[in-house]
């Protein structure tokens, strides 16, 4: 079964963020709970601030899948509701599918180390 990873909205005026870390490769199997992506969301255009709204983020699976194909990179900016990735439940499903449903994530709140961000 193929299963779909969209840019989830994380704040209602987030129009895109920028892929800062990726820890898996294609042909991984993915633990559940294990982290995926590290993300920067700056908001500055859209709320302005006396300071840089930026937020920085990690999605965290909730499945147990196959990373079968990435859609980004690290510095790639999608915008909201773009393919980050597509996934399978075996390792050998045919990836000439249609996704069934997104990727269950957790995406949670980081403070990146220094030289991270």
């Amino acid at each position: 079964m193929l299963l779909n990873l969209a840019l989830p909205q994380i704040n209602p005026l987030m129009t895109t963020a920028v892929i800062n870390r990726i820890y898996a490769g294609v042909g991984a199997q993915i633990p559940l709970g294990s982290k995926l992506f590290d993300l920067t969301v700056d908001l500055s255009a859209a709320a302005p601030h006396d300071c840089p709204p930026i937020g920085h983020y990690r999605l965290v699976i909730r499945d147990r899948l196959w990373l079968r194909r990435l859609d980004v990179a690290p510095g790639d900016e999608p915008v909201v509701g773009a393919s980050l990735a597509l996934f399978s439940t075996e390792h050998d499903d045919l990836l000439d599918g249609v996704p069934v449903r997104q990727t269950r994530v957790a995406i949670v709140g980081i403070v990146p180390q220094l030289g991270e961000a």
